[in-house]
């Protein structure tokens, strides 16, 4: 069955950078399950999967555009550092996470005083261009409750 919109697509990836450097991967986890055609993957990911069937593996390699974004110079952001999680000490170059209005984000340690920080709101992956070993596990229809709430339940999706 050819994957296509409101179907629930479960896969396995490894993620690579321009010089073929592993950067993520969910080798030894459960697969990633979303709900296809509903925004819940990355344009470039979801385009090189449709059409694809349960049992194909194959490799892609995207323009940041359709992945990460492009990276913007002007990110840069003065925030508390009582505000920033992940660590106790803050250097030039470490990521923190920071609750936004959109929740949590990641940025990049740009500079650290006493009480503030100048960050980097960029992705860190923003602006590079990224290959996808990918392996579709499985695909179904998915429910008229998973269609319904926008993504994929159960395991490798959402949990209730």
């Amino acid at each position: 069955m050819s994957i296509k919109n409101d179907m629930v697509v479960q896969f396995n990836y490894t993620l690579r950078d321009e010089q073929g450097e592993v950067l993520e991967t969910n080798e030894g986890l459960d697969p990633i399950a979303y709900l296809h055609g509903h925004d819940n993957m990355m344009p470039g990911v979801e385009d090189a999967i449709n059409g694809k069937e349960a049992g194909e593996k194959f490799s892609v390699t995207l323009p940041a555009a359709s992945t990460y974004g492009e990276r913007n110079e002007d990110c840069e952001q003065r925030v508390s550092v009582k505000h920033l999680q992940g660590a106790k000490v803050w250097k030039p170059g470490m990521r923190a996470l920071i609750n936004t209005d959109q929740g949590q984000r990641q940025v990049t340690i740009i500079k650290v005083g006493k009480f503030m920080a100048t960050v980097d709101i960029n992705h860190p992956l923003a602006g590079r261009e990224l290959t996808f070993d990918i392996e579709i596990v499985d695909a179904r229809d998915a429910t008229d409750e998973e269609k319904a709430h926008g993504h994929a339940h159960g395991k490798g999706g959402h949990q209730h």
